[in-house]
């Protein structure tokens, strides 16, 4: 059985790492789900050339705002990612079918996410020094294929 994940990003704001979660979507197999606002336009160039000639194959969804998706996913099993948090993503349960949720390459997730979603919180590890945080398109990358990995046959 193959294990089918949703990748969420949250108001993201850099176009190529867009670009990139998107090309990792359609070589994984999952599906892509942007909540607005944007902050570039889905013809941006970098966009297409993050994402390459993947892009025409990507399953993608887009939302007006967060609400719009929850309304339009009421069953979805969701786990956060962030650098705000001190539970590991290797304790994440990751499953089948669940919603991988990151925030923007600015701000992280909403605010209001750590309250409402404390318990599905996770992070990734960065015990090097002067680290803030991974890029989203990397992060997505460890959470991903993590996730995958833990399903494997």
């Amino acid at each position: 059985m193959k294990i089918k994940f949703n990748i969420v990003l949250v108001r993201p704001e850099i176009p190529q790492n867009t670009g990139s979660i998107g090309r990792i979507c359609v070589n994984a197999g999952f599906r892509l789900h942007l909540i607005r606002p944007l902050g570039f336009s889905l013809e941006d160039k970098y966009l297409r050339r993050a994402g390459m000639d993947y892009w025409q194959y990507l399953d993608v969804a887009i939302y007006d705002d967060w609400q719009d998706f929850l309304r339009r996913n009421p069953e979805a099993e969701m786990y956060f990612f962030s650098t705000k948090t001190e539970r590991v993503f290797w304790d994440c349960p990751y499953a089948p079918d669940s919603y991988l949720v990151f925030g923007n390459e600015g701000h992280g997730l909403p605010p209001e996410f750590y309250r409402v979603y404390r318990e599905r919180l996770y992070t990734i590890p960065m015990p090097g020094e002067h680290c803030r945080s991974l890029n989203l398109s990397n992060s997505v990358a460890v959470v991903a294929y993590e996730g995958m990995r833990r399903h494997r046959g």
